[in-house]
């Protein structure tokens, strides 16, 4: 970490379907510690994409505001998650011929080139382009090729792309609230960074984080990223059909969902009862619990079943031996650990993040992986030399190509 100063800091903004969330980071020599958190509900979202330019920014605003005061500094630059279902994954190969025997970062970045040439629309750009696995003439497993003497250069890598016009968009409502934007991250790619142990990364773990309007997969395996996926289900759709299940307004079924939800119907005693407010300056009811569990049930199990069958076909399920780990908001629902458990036939925990100082008590919630994962991604960005410069493992040139557009435009 020499690269970083002592005292630097480092904020990350999670931009959800349901929450902005701001956290700024103190980098003190290798670790992090939290000294600043804002939160704000997200209006201006719809699954991880801005359909509203103006209410996003007013709600990243408020969010950055809130943490600028508690942290007692000036934000003007952020690591920004992204997710949503106009994202996708895919593994790719390259080669390349290795003119002087000894292979240089010049080598190593050209295959990476070559493997990311990878038809795709329009419409998608390149987020993230992730080295797996680099083979020298044919010998596999090598990590970090820099000074190995071949005369052939392999990469694996996987590519994770994304609509231009969501990520414009991410960027566009950043800048107009005033903040640079110094990298975008795949949330679950943030998040794993925040919740997962060097142990779960090396031995295979499948990292699921369920936001409001998405479920992203992240899997990682031998210490690196194996497969990406988003799911357009989230908890947003648990709250939709509590709604109109028990025929209440959406603000009364998020906060019954947060109080009283369950993932498995059986486990909560038939003759517990619950008031629902009811719509229309109707009075409100009593109704069992156990109605409202099962509602939920049949969703979560669907949106688990849907990610156990990603996960099959695709053919990472058999490297997942450490297990499955549920982070984001909806995680929290009581007993869902059981159910995933019946679903993935794997052991599984919830996510909290992990190896921070200061306020965290604040942070230590599965809500707030994401943003914490940000700021420590964005420390062990700024910690590699020339990391956006070559543009290799990140986003910064796609940031800056976009700010070029903006440019152009305005």
């Amino acid at each position: 970490m020499a690269n970083v100063e002592r005292g630097q800091l480092i904020v990350g903004l999670d931009i959800g379907t349901t929450k902005i969330c701001a956290v700024v980071g103190e980098v003190i020599e290798n670790r992090v510690d939290i000294i600043g958190v804002g939160s704000h509900p997200s209006i201006g979202l719809r699954k991880g994409v801005v359909v509203n330019i103006e209410s996003t920014v007013n709600s990243i605003k408020k969010a950055v505001g809130e943490a600028e005061m508690m942290a007692g500094c000036n934000i003007t630059s952020v690591y920004v998650g992204i997710a949503g279902s106009h994202v996708t994954g895919q593994n790719s190969d390259g080669n390349i011929a290795v003119k002087n025997r000894e292979i240089r970062q010049e080598e190593i970045d050209r295959v990476v080139e070559n493997a990311k040439a990878v038809p795709m629309g329009q419409d998608q750009e390149v987020i993230h382009v992730m080295p797996q696995e680099f083979k020298v003439d044919g010998q596999g497993g090598i990590q970090d090729p820099l000074g190995m003497t071949g005369v052939r250069l392999e990469a694996k890598v996987h590519i994770v792309t994304g609509s231009v016009t969501a990520v414009h968009n991410i960027i566009k409502c950043c800048n107009r609230a005033g903040l640079e934007v110094d990298d975008v991250v795949l949330e679950p790619i943030a998040s794993a960074e925040a919740v997962l142990t060097p142990e779960e990364r090396e031995l295979g773990v499948a990292l699921i984080d369920i936001g409001g309007g998405t479920s992203d997969l992240a899997v990682f395996a031998e210490n690196c990223i194996q497969r990406t996926y988003v799911l357009g289900i989230g908890g947003n759709n648990l709250t939709n059909d509590l709604s109109i299940g028990l025929r209440t307004p959406l603000k009364a079924a998020e906060q019954l969902k947060e109080k009283y939800g369950c993932a498995i119907s059986s486990m909560i005693d038939k003759d517990q009862a619950i008031e629902v407010p009811s719509v229309g300056g109707r009075k409100s009811r009593k109704l069992s619990q156990r109605v409202m569990g099962e509602i939920l049930e049949p969703r979560v199990e669907e949106m688990l079943t849907l990610i156990n069958y990603e996960l099959v076909n695709s053919g990472v399920k058999n490297l997942v031996n450490a297990g499955v780990v549920l982070t984001g908001g909806t995680s929290m629902l009581v007993h869902i650990l059981d159910l995933a458990e019946q679903i993935f036939d794997l052991p599984v925990r919830i996510g909290y993040p992990r190896n921070i100082g200061g306020v965290t008590d604040i942070v230590n919630t599965p809500q707030c992986a994401t943003g914490v994962g940000l700021v420590i991604y964005g420390m062990k960005s700024e910690s590699e030399r020339g990391f956006r410069e070559r543009g290799a493992k990140g986003l910064g040139g796609l940031a800056k190509k976009i700010k070029g557009l903006f440019g152009k435009l305005m």
